[in-house]
């Protein structure tokens, strides 16, 4: 710049005084513009070399993770957690008749097949000492930038057996048929240590706050749930847990804009199979089960969480899974009365029974320091909404030569018998509070959940051994207390803690947890109206004192 600046100075001595003078605005305005121009390319060479910078860095941050000190690929976290279960239950069942579709004084009547309907006096069903173990296995993998795959792998069985017959029953829906694919290791079972969810996340899609992600979800365990576990909050993967615990197979797109005014927000848009029917056939009409949800999360921070959900599942199937054990008397296809003699069959789900829509919400709250220590509230309510179809659940019966066919059992969604058909819409609350003492690292927690006669939700899998309280309809109260085992954590999520905590369910309505028949109140069931014959028998109240030792590594 100097050379050149001399240069002109050199021309402008050997021309006229006059041609300088007139000449001599015209060049400072030039030379201003070339030192413009000259600061303008250095601003973009500057910034050429800050992005250069930046890349670099970010190519070496890339290649430090390929591997931790120790030869530890930073780019794979393994962690998991155990769990030690103590149960004491105990529950009272109602008088009732047992609607029993396999047994038949004739096979061949006029009217069709004559069900037998058996009464039953009210009795006690209790196991004083069931013990569990579960033991879980978390896996992180970043195979690229912005692409995250997730799984978790878990086992849940109880002690001194290999199948889930200690805490099946005949009392709800959601336990009763057994461990089906959205329960499958949320319920005790065996001792194989099966996929819980895996699934692959892309985030930053196109460098602004979108993603994408696929795969076998982490629909369980979501808020307000986890204070009660002791456990995490599910990040933008997490549903509302009164509306839906189920593992799913699905998909979810998200978006979190930036708002001053709105921290942490976000909206989801996901997807799920719930079922899927398999070939159709001239013989099999079965339609898949599908849910589609939209999820609005307003603010997220520490101290306050507000989520906002819509959901539908549409073709909703009449049984949880392909089949389930039932029991048919052998006497009767020889057409005698019923011998006491039984073998096993599988009842195949038949049919859809229509659609059903929620609409909820959850709020939850951290207030710091009140006293010793901090105080976490929460809210969640949501209503449920029945769209059935014609379609009634059928059930095999067995002719006099040994043949199987189907009869209709006359249960509709939530209705029995076709003349019953219609919308019913419930509803359901839950509420709690947690408090935490610092110094010692206790929490002392206590919860109410009620759902009305129609209310039902997509909630199998939760961690209730009678059946999962948040779709009871009925009162549930349950209180609880937390103390952690202050030791130096080594792991990075290392943990221990011990839970002692007692549920008491109130039943007002048969069919809880169950989308299947009419809910009739418990109170007004006998053993001598066969009209309000049960196929599960109706838990009138039950009790669950449990203890739990956590490990989290």
């Amino acid at each position: 710049m100097r050379k050149l600046l001399v240069v002109f100075l050199a021309l402008s001595l050997l021309l006229p005084l006059p041609a300088l003078a007139v000449d001599q605005a015209d060049l400072m305005k030039k030379i201003d513009d070339l030192s413009k121009e000259l600061d303008r390319l250095k601003q973009q060479m500057q910034e050429m070399q800050k992005q250069e910078k930046v890349k670099e860095e970010r190519i070496t941050k890339v290649e430090e993770k390929a591997e931790k000190p120790g030869g530890w690929p930073s780019w794979f976290e393994i962690g998991g957690d155990y769990r030690f279960r103590f149960d004491s239950l105990s529950g009272k069942i109602n008088d009732y008749v047992q609607y029993n579709p396999f047994s038949m004084y004739a096979p061949f009547g006029p009217q069709g097949p004559i069900f037998l309907a058996s009464p039953v006096s009210g009795y006690t069903a209790k196991n004083d000492t069931l013990l569990l173990n579960r033991f879980g296995l978390n896996l992180r993998v970043n195979p690229t930038e912005d692409i995250t795959v997730k799984a978790r792998l878990l086992m849940y069985k109880v002690w001194g057996h290999e199948t889930e017959a200690p805490v099946q029953g005949n009392y709800f829906a959601d336990r009763a048929f057994g461990p089906f694919d959205g329960v499958i290791t949320h319920v005790p079972s065996d001792n194989a240590l099966r996929v819980d969810s895996a699934y692959a996340t892309w985030s930053n899609i196109g460098g602004a706050p979108v993603w994408f992600s696929i795969g076998r979800r982490p629909s369980t365990g979501g808020i307000p749930g986890n204070v009660r576990q002791n456990a995490e909050r599910i990040g933008t993967a997490g549903i509302p847990n009164i509306m839906v615990d189920y593992a799913f197979d699905g998909l979810s797109a998200g978006y979190a804009p930036d708002i001053d005014a709105l921290p942490g927000a976000y909206i989801k848009v996901c997807y799920g199979r719930g079922f899927d029917s398999g070939y159709e056939t001239p013989t099999n009409s079965l339609k898949d089960t599908d849910f589609l949800g939209i999820n609005v999360v307003p603010v997220d921070t520490d101290n306050l969480h507000i989520e906002l959900q819509w959901q539908g599942g549409f073709n909703i199937f009449s049984g949880p899974s392909d089949g389930f054990p039932q029991y048919v008397d052998t006497g009767l296809m020889n057409g005698r009365p019923p011998s006491g003699s039984f073998i096993t069959v599988t009842t195949p789900v038949k049919t859809n029974l229509g659609d059903i829509y929620w609409l909820g919400g959850v709020v939850t709250g951290k207030v710091n320091k009140v006293g010793p220590g901090d105080l976490n509230l929460f809210f969640s309510g949501a209503g449920s909404f029945t769209r059935p179809n014609s379609n009634l659940f059928s059930l095999p019966y067995f002719s006099m030569d040994g043949g199987q066919t189907f009869q209709n059992a006359g249960y509709g969604m939530l209705y029995n018998g076709a003349e019953n058909k219609a919308n019913h819409s419930g509803w359901a609350a839950y509420l709690g509070a947690r408090y935490d003492i610092l110094s010692t690292g206790t929490k002392i927690g206590l919860e109410y959940n009620y759902g009305s006669q129609y209310w039902i939700g997509m909630v199998p899998a939760a961690d209730d051994l009678w059946t999962s309280k948040l779709g009871t309809r009925g009162s549930v109260y349950e209180v609880y207390i937390i103390q952690q085992l202050n030791r130096k954590p080594i792991a990075k999520r290392g943990n221990a803690f011990v839970r002692l905590g007692y549920q008491y369910y109130d039943f007002n309505y048969t069919g809880s947890n169950n989308w299947v028949g009419a809910p009739l109140k418990i109170s007004e069931l006998n053993s001598s109206d066969p009209s309000k014959a049960q196929m599960l028998a109706p838990v009138k109240n039950a009790h669950d004192i449990y203890f739990t030792f956590d490990v989290l590594f």
